[in-house]
Parts: C-alpha cells; sequence; structure tokens
C-alpha cells in the first residue's frame, strides 16, 4: 500500500514540476498533454460510472418560495412581530427553501438522500447556511417470493416517510427498519414495518417503534392501520426529563378509498384514535391524567399532471399528554417561543416547569384544511389553513393560534 502512495506522489511531484519549468518554445498543448495524462491516470484508479455500478441513480429536486402569515395569542398576550412577547419572530414569515433528493437502485438493494436548505428570507433578516440532512438510509430485500416481500433498511429519516398520522411521527428516526409486505387474494394487503431506533446515545436510550396494517379489506377500498412507537425505554435521575419521555402513544387508523362517479376523483375518507398509556397526573397537567387524542376528516384528488388538484380537510382533537413535546405532527399550539411539556425545552432539557407554563405539542383542538393546485407539470401551488385553541381551558396557559400558509413549488 506504502508503494502505491508512493508511486501517486512521485507521478503528481514530476507532473507539477514540468508544469512549473516547462520551456515555452512555441511547441503546442505541452501543458494540455499533461493535463490530459493526469485525467487517464485517475480514470484508470478512481473513477467507475453508474452504468459500470449496475443500477439508476436519479436526482430531483425542489425549489420553494414560502409564507407563513400566523397570529398566536399566549394568556391574551401577542406573541410574534413588533411589540410580541418573543423576540426574532415575525408574524410574516418568508423562506425559501430547497430539497435536493438522490436515489440509487440496483434490482435488490438502493440508497436515498434528502437535503433540505430552509432559510429566512430578507436583506436584515436572511439566512444563509441552514442546512438539514432529513434523510440518508440504505436498504436491500431479503425475501422477494410470489406473494411476499421482506426488506431491511438502516439509516435516518423522519417517522411520518414510513409511518402514518396527522399529529404525531413529527421527529426523526436514526435506526433499522424491517419491511414485511404480503398480498392475499380476497383478504387484501397486508404489511408490517417497524424496528428499533436511537433516542439518546449519551445514556444508551434506544426506542421502539411498528405500524401493522391491511389495505383494500376485501377489494373494498376499506383500509386500517394499527402503530406504536415506545419512548418511555430508560430510567433517569431527572423527574422532569423522565417525564418528557413517558410515552407509548397506540394509535388505530381506519379509512375508506372510493371514487363517486359524479366527481370522478379518488376520496378517501378517515379517522383515527391515539392513547397513551404511560401518561400519569403530574404538576403540569394539574394533577389530572390527559392521554387521548382523535382526529378525523376527508381528501379529494390526487397531484398526477397539470390541472390537478387535491383537497384536504380534517379535524384534530389532542389530550396534553397525548404524543411528546418533540414529535407533533399536527396542528399544535404555534409555540413560537418553544416551550417544551415538562421542561423550558423539548426532549426533557432545562429547568423544570410548573403548572400554567407546559406547552409541548398537545392540549389543543382545532381543524386544518390544505389545497394543492399542479398549475403545470413542475409548478405546485400550496395553501394551508390552520387553528386551534385549548382542548382542557383549565390547563394553562390558555392560547389561540391561526396560520395562513402559501407556497409556490418548482419540482424537476
Amino acid at each position: 500500500m506504502m508503494t502505491i502512495y508512493m508511486n501517486r506522489f512521485a507521478f503528481l511531484l514530476a507532473l507539477v514540476t514540468t508544469t512549473l519549468f516547462a520551456i515555452d518554445d512555441g511547441s503546442p498543448g505541452l501543458e494540455q498533454r499533461d493535463i490530459e495524462a493526469l485525467r487517464d491516470w485517475i480514470n484508470t484508479k478512481r473513477q467507475v460510472t453508474v452504468k459500470e455500478r449496475g443500477g439508476n441513480l436519479s436526482i430531483s429536486g425542489e425549489v420553494r418560495a414560502e409564507l407563513q402569515s400566523t397570529n398566536e395569542k399566549k394568556n391574551g398576550i401577542k406573541q410574534r412581530g413588533s411589540g410580541g412577547a418573543v423576540p426574532f419572530t415575525a408574524v410574516r414569515a418568508w423562506d425559501v427553501e430547497v430539497n435536493i433528493m438522490l436515489d440509487y437502485r440496483t434490482d435488490r438493494t438502493w440508497a436515498t438522500i434528502k437535503l433540505e436548505f430552509d432559510n429566512n428570507a430578507g436583506t436584515a433578516t436572511g439566512t444563509f447556511g441552514r442546512i438539514s440532512l432529513e434523510r440518508a438510509f440504505l436498504g436491500g430485500r431479503i425475501v422477494n417470493a410470489d406473494t411476499y416481500t421482506m426488506d431491511l433498511e438502516i439509516g435516518r429519516r423522519n417517522f411520518g416517510y414510513t409511518f402514518d398520522s396527522k399529529i404525531e411521527f413529527g421527529s426523526f428516526m436514526d435506526g433499522i427498519v424491517y419491511k414485511y409486505d404480503q398480498a392475499f387474494d380476497a383478504a387484501g394487503d397486508f404489511y408490517f414495518h417497524g424496528g428499533p431506533f436511537l433516542i439518546n446515545e449519551n445514556i444508551d436510550q434506544y426506542g421502539y417503534v411498528g405500524e401493522l396494517g391491511l389495505l383494500n379489506v376485501g377489494r373494498t377500498g376499506l383500509y386500517t392501520k394499527l402503530s406504536a412507537i415506545y419512548w418511555d425505554t430508560k430510567n433517569v435521575n431527572n423527574r422532569a426529563q423522565q417525564n418528557a419521555f413517558r410515552f407509548l402513544p397506540l394509535q388505530w387508523i381506519w379509512g375508506y378509498k372510493f371514487v363517486p362517479k359524479p366527481l370522478d376523483k379518488i376520496v378517501t375518507l378517515y379517522s383515527a384514535a391515539l392513547y397513551n398509556p404511560r401518561a400519569h397526573g403530574t404538576v403540569v397537567s394539574n394533577g389530572k391524567r390527559k392521554a387521548w387524542a382523535w382526529y378525523a376528516g376527508f381528501s379529494i384528488g390526487e397531484l398526477r399532471k397539470q390541472w390537478d388538484w387535491s383537497f384536504d380537510l380534517n379535524y384534530q382533537w389532542v389530550q396534553l399528554q397525548a404524543i411528546p413535546d418533540f414529535d407533533g405532527s399536527g396542528i399544535g399550539r404555534g409555540n413560537s417561543a418553544r416551550f417544551g411539556l415538562y421542561t423550558r425545552f423539548e426532549k426533557g432539557i432545562g429547568r423544570a416547569l410548573v403548572a400554567g407554563e407546559g406547552v409541548g405539542a398537545g392540549n389543543y383542538k382545532g381543524i386544518a384544511a390544505e389545497l394543492l393546485y399542479l398549475l403545470t407539470n413542475n409548478i405546485t401551488i400550496y395553501q394551508a389553513w390552520r387553528q386551534s385553541v385549548n382542548q382542557d381551558p383549565s390547563i394553562k396557559p390558555t392560547f389561540s393560534y391561526k396560520q395562513y400558509e402559501f407556497e409556490i413549488i418548482y419540482g424537476f
């Protein structure tokens, strides 16, 4: 190995020396010949094309221009914008965002990457370095039978990329996902997806997640999904931090897909119930046990070609201790000050909170609506409306939250 490195170093040194001390005698292409020789040498040692690898590489992306107009009050006090209680927060926030996705696939293996660049707009308020590795995992097919498959994937993803919910699975999963999918002629399409994931490497804490589903039950369009995610897997001395992970949300979804003839668009009706058996009375919850949540709604249409549109409307009802403060994906409470449920910040970080301070991702009821319109095959117009108030007004702080979001998305 040392001999190889010495040979490479000698070759590069000779090339640089020849270039630096070459006599310009008018002979054409001396420097170009040297560069071509270096390129040929590198080609033989380092470069391998995608075609030679035997797979398919796809690159896609999105460029987004976004506006979020938000009205948020906490205990009757304005939170955002000029004169708001939380500094450096805007009533009308403008963002620029770029998402880059790379996927590489062979017959039985694959890898996927998603990089998000999400920055604030503005000459004075603009940011330029907000980069997030949102997805990076590799996978392979273990079994490829006639009626069922088994896959294994390892790496990072958003929980919502694999598991279904309108109110949870908003955080990231660094772990292993086992996938079993089987088709039955009469019963429908069955699957199980799940596995372990890392929570905190400093204290050797791991969680577990899984989802069972049966799609197109009896070939009727009915479907059902049952999921669980276990966060409360480690005992720590800090009570507030222990409470922050005292969650085992169990969620059951029922839905029905059909295409009504007059509309000639796919319609989905859905509802779900969620229960956290690890919830218990605390100072923040006024000694009450607030463990339940549910949501229900419908969607119309799908985006496939120019002029297509889709619309989704749902109602969400979430108690204080139903889901962790760091895993919410629903309407929420705004929470521009970013208070956790049991501590000043999410995930049990910071001082312990007392009655009237805890916010988190629960204790709200509200409505959410989304409308998407495919203006061209590349340009999508996205609009959303969300609003919520306290589910239990007796648990402070009281708040009101409304947000309108508008995005122009160019996909390529």
